[in-house]
């Protein structure tokens, strides 16, 4: 593997913990937010879904600029444009700034988000091999690091600036250097007899939404199931199970350290078992942890089920990132750019979707709709096989690349 690849490989994986980290600067900090422009309760709502929202309408515009541009520039401008929008969303004073530092936020989110895994689908194309969940663990291991700033900055009561500058100073020039070494690859070609192509499937035609939309529902059952934990599981424990208010920070921590570690390990499984066996089993965990999470009679078994849902749901994203790669081998950056829609969907649906449930009903039984949705993936877990270049099982394709597109020379 040459030098150029290893370079693209690592800034990339950079450009991901970068995500990781601005992301969870802002959504962790939200009651500080609220309360430094006066969002009310019942107005709060409303900005949260913006964000998503206008993340998807970013989505839909990179698939028409990727035409023109490629997604190494289009990555390395929107994350910047990221990362000021949440200097912006910390140091305005107004609720119209405060407004259009989120609007900025959401559609250069939407860029981001899907420049990122196009390099990182085509990337992977390139080694032959599964490297998919190494990037998503990157964006946890950012994650986690957000997060712990955010709490460093709620603990000692800074302003939302002062806890923002200083990552956004480092974290900005270092992925506009990391930058200069993204690898843009080329459309896999396709096969006469490939799904892609005599199909209809989407090879140089384009991508068909039919063929896709198993990906799809897979991408938004998974991010209700994620949205579920990041927004419910600290009501979930306190209100429910009955723990502290301290330990009842615990289950997210929990969730985002396991989701690290599974996706860390998660590329070896892939290449040893294939990617379908190891979606059927993240799928299988998730909807165990959420079976645990809903029968837990106290806050310890509680955070028990929160683990596995960190070590099944860690898997669902990044490979079926991966698996519209491979199905469109030859229109993958159309076919992600389309998917990552539905990861802004899932986050719409999910946290309203639990929290209406568990005032009409119960909570306990608002966490088994998830639990079932996740189990709804091993129906399409089919549309995870691998076809002429698999990944793992001794099939790994020869590692060759036109590597002559880094994006260096743009």
């Amino acid at each position: 593997m040459t030098d150029v690849l290893r370079r693209g490989r690592a800034s990339l994986a950079f450009s991901f913990f970068t995500q990781g980290a601005t992301f969870a600067l802002l959504v962790t900090r939200i009651p500080a937010i609220q309360d430094r422009y006066g969002v009310s309760d019942a107005l709060l709502p409303a900005f949260l879904a913006a964000v998503p929202i206008l993340a998807g309408v970013g989505s839909v515009t990179t698939e028409q600029l990727v035409k023109r541009i490629r997604p190494s520039r289009l990555l390395r401008w929107t994350q910047p444009v990221v990362m000021l929008a949440l200097l912006g969303v910390g140091s305005g004073g107004v609720m119209a700034e405060l407004a259009v530092a989120l609007a900025a936020f959401g559609l250069a989110v939407g860029a981001l988000d899907a420049s990122m895994n196009m390099l990182g689908v085509s990337l992977q194309r390139t080694y032959g091999r599964s490297i998919m969940l190494s990037f998503h663990a990157a964006y946890s291991l950012g994650g986690i690091l957000g997060a712990s700033l955010a709490w460093v900055g709620a603990h000692w009561h800074l302003a939302l600036w002062v806890s923002y500058l200083p990552v956004v100073a480092v974290l900005l020039p270092a992925a506009l250097v990391g930058s200069r070494w993204y690898v843009d690859g080329d459309p896999a070609p396709v096969e006469d007899g490939a799904d892609g192509a005599s199909s209809g499937g989407g090879g140089a035609g384009g991508v068909v939404f039919k063929m896709l939309l198993p990906l799809c529902l897979v991408m938004t059952f998974a991010y209700i199931g994620d949205s579920t934990v990041s927004n419910w599981s600290a009501k979930y424990l306190k209100d429910v199970l009955g723990s502290s208010e301290q330990l009842a920070t615990v289950p997210y921590n929990v969730y985002m350290v396991t989701t690290l570690v599974g996706r860390a390990i998660g590329d070896f499984g892939v290449r040893r078992f294939g990617a379908v066996p190891v979606v059927r089993l993240g799928a299988v965990v998730a909807a165990a942890g959420f079976a645990v999470v809903a029968a837990a009679p106290g806050a310890w078994i509680g955070m028990a089920g929160f683990t596995l849902l960190g070590l099944g749901l860690c898997v669902l994203v990044p490979q079926t990132f991966a698996a519209a790669g491979r199905l469109f081998p030859g229109a993958s950056d159309a076919a992600i750019a389309r998917l990552n829609i539905f990861n802004y969907v899932g986050f719409l649906i999910g946290s309203p979707l639990v929290g209406a449930l568990g005032d009409a009903w119960s909570y306990r039984g608002a966490m088994l709709v998830p639990m079932v949705l996740v189990l709804v993936t091993l129906v399409y877990a089919r549309s995870f096989a691998t076809r002429s270049d698999r990944y793992g099982g001794g099939h790994e394709r020869p590692r060759t690349a036109d590597v002559g597109r880094g994006s260096n020379g743009l």
